[in-house]
């Protein structure tokens, strides 16, 4: 297998931190992300191969960019960006920037982050972006995308995947796969990650089988050029139709610009 350069959000624990070391047991270069410091240093110094930190506060668009021109600045390639990094659960909260939390981080960052680095990413091709989705989906009420009226919890995390893999899917149309491809997937059912955990649920799938999905969209050769599919774990499945109706790709994609701008 070819080793490559990939980037993974949210690497510090959980699927992210399983996600890092597989990769790291390939042999490629790992350019890790985390909001804490002493965290992702831990992790860097568990991994036998070439290792860059990065840190930021997905929570924040104004960190999203700095992150953004870091990399830019940092990385001569990068061949696969893993959109991992996500929350789940808890009250109504705000981001820095004033977007319900779940919004913003597992979405409108990622969106930020991956829009600014589509550039470096034709420029390293052939080249993947891989979003970490769900099964748990929900179309976005556009009157109501931060869920002033109707919040919960479920549906905010659920509306914020939905819209990964809608973003994922209007990407894949517009790139050409022979320079970066595009995918999204579920990669296991209720993993016994720390979202999960504190969560106080069962778990159902183990996390090596959540690892073993999204490493293979991530670095296996025979999935070269595959882009525009959604996978429930190792297996093409279909989203929502919400995220696949070209209408609501597009009204998204305006949103998306008009927040992070």
């Amino acid at each position: 297998m070819e080793t490559k350069t990939i980037l993974i959000t949210g690497a510090t624990d959980g699927l992210g931190r399983g996600i890092a070391e597989e990769l790291a047991r390939q042999g490629h270069t790992l350019l890790l992300h985390g909001r804490s410091r002493p965290r992702l240093d831990a992790v860097a110094a568990t991994l036998d191969t070439t290792v860059r930190t990065y840190l930021a506060d997905l929570a924040s668009l104004g960190e999203v960019r700095y992150l953004t021109e870091q990399l830019l600045r940092t990385e001569d390639r990068i061949d696969v960006l893993i959109a991992n990094a996500g929350i789940g659960g808890g009250p109504h909260q705000e981001s820095v920037d004033g977007h319900e939390l779940h919004f913003a981080v597992n979405y409108l960052s990622h969106f930020l982050l991956v829009t600014g680095l589509l550039d470096r990413l034709r420029a390293s091709a052939p080249a993947r972006i891989v979003f970490v989705s769900s099964l748990s989906q929900e179309p976005i009420d556009f009157d109501d995308v931060m869920l002033t009226h109707r919040y919960g919890s479920v549906r905010a995390y659920s509306q914020s995947k939905l819209a990964q893999i809608a973003l994922g899917l209007r990407l894949a149309g517009q790139l050409d796969p022979a320079e970066v491809t595009v995918t999204s997937l579920h990669p296991a059912t209720l993993m016994p990650t720390k979202m999960v955990v504190e969560g106080g649920t069962m778990p159902l799938d183990s996390l090596e089988r959540g690892v073993a999905a999204t490493t293979r969209l991530a670095a296996d050769p025979e999935l070269e050029g595959v882009t525009g599919v959604f996978y429930d774990r190792e297996h093409p499945s279909s989203p929502h139709p919400w995220a696949t109706d070209p209408e609501v790709q597009a009204r998204l994609w305006r949103l998306s610009k008009q927040l992070t701008q």
